[in-house]
């Protein structure tokens, strides 16, 4: 299949959306009351509002005077936490976004002249406006996906083994988990990477913004699915997972990340007040609150993709692992339900379109979604 180009929204305008939560969950919820028509969609996990558990949490700490830049009690239990997870090795940094710790991730193990191997679709290549490159000189070396994947056999056209001082040099493996397409790489395929990598002294990131659901995909915990199979580092998402801002770097081999604090600084990710970013993981973290949220956002999206399937004229493009959506679907449904709807077209040419569940998404709307596919396409 051959490269699709970036998602541009419908309108041009992403939406703002903040969803009512699942039916049936286990947790706390947040109801929002009054939903507006311009609220309905399925545009991003992004759009979705703040799970109330990590509100609280923020709250929690919102009183008194503590110490600055990640010295304060909260974000080193935190850090605590993540060690419990990932293993006593891990050395967890928190940042700000998404792109900034994938740009600290490159920087802290390539050097200027040595290139990332990624997908083509991969977020760091096509959607973070050649950051990466610009903060670390190094340059992402692209190949095509294979249902939004890298194999090992795809990456060796980068492996050919020259050390000619005239080629950019690969050090790291970039994989995206779950991949942009919404699939998940398995166990036995990250360890079929970490081969690779072995062989050829590189090593491996996994930018894994959507983590969470991947694991809750493969029934596994989040050890399983990274130091288990030899991830180098991590960077961990919480925004796409009910934060309202905050990302974690995970570094897994205690090799490397020498120089973390000082690159973070100069990326203008330390947060000074940095018990607000660590507050939300407590809650993250707590009673397994990030598998309770992925659970909701990925049934409902195998729910959307299932009764999506059955109505003519619609074709799935990928088995739904995680909590994207990827159909061809009539044009007529692009036409009519943009305004209402706001979700993603990824190919205009082929109409193909994107949805996307969240921690908060309920069936209800679904189903009203699907209505509204079905009278239009009557």
């Amino acid at each position: 299949m051959p490269r699709l180009p970036s998602a541009s929204c419908i309108g041009g305008q992403a939406s703002k959306v903040l969803l009512k939560p699942a039916s049936g969950h286990k947790l706390s919820l947040c109801v929002i009351k009054d939903k507006k028509e311009s609220d309905l969609g399925f545009g991003s996990d992004n759009h979705s509002g703040v799970h109330p558990n990590v509100l609280k949490a923020m709250e929690k700490v919102n009183s008194g005077h503590v110490s600055a830049y990640g010295a304060d009690p909260m974000t080193l239990q935190v850090v605590e936490q993540f060690k419990s997870i990932f293993g006593p090795q891990a050395q967890p940094h928190l940042v700000l976004t998404g792109t900034g710790a994938n740009v600290l991730s490159i920087k802290t193990v390539c050097q200027s002249y040595q290139g990332i191997i990624a997908t083509d679709i991969a977020h760091m290549n096509s959607d973070e406006c050649g950051a990466p490159e610009y903060f670390t000189g190094s340059k992402i070396l692209t190949v095509p996906h294979v249902q939004g994947k890298l194999t090992p056999e795809s990456i060796k056209v980068h492996l050919n083994g020259s050390k000619d001082q005239h080629w950019v040099q690969p050090k790291l493996i970039s994989v995206t988990q779950s991949t942009e397409f919404g699939t998940v790489y398995t166990q036995d395929e990250l360890k079929a990477l970490r081969k690779v990598a072995d062989e050829h002294d590189l090593y491996i990131h996994m930018d894994g913004a959507r983590i969470s659901n991947a694991a809750v995909s493969l029934g596994c915990d989040l050890r399983a699915l990274t130091t288990d199979c030899g991830i180098d580092i991590l960077s961990f998402g919480g925004t796409k997972n009910g934060l309202m801002m905050g990302e974690a770097v995970i570094i897994l081999n205690p090799e490397i990340g020498e120089g973390f604090a000082w690159f973070r600084k100069q990326a203008m990710q330390l947060s000074s007040k940095m018990r607000y970013v660590a507050a939300q993981f407590d809650a993250l973290l707590h009673d397994d609150l990030w598998r309770h949220n992925a659970i909701n956002a990925n049934s409902m999206a195998k729910y959307l993709g299932d009764e999506a399937a059955k109505l003519p004229g619609v074709e799935l493009l990928f088995e739904v692992q995680a909590n994207e959506v990827f159909a061809r679907v009539p044009q007529i449904v692009i036409d009519e339900l943009a305004t209402p709807w706001k979700f993603y077209v990824w190919d205009p040419d082929h109409s193909l379109v994107r949805w996307v569940t969240s921690w908060d998404t309920e069936k209800s709307e679904i189903d009203e979604f699907i209505s509204s596919m079905k009278n239009c396409l009557r």
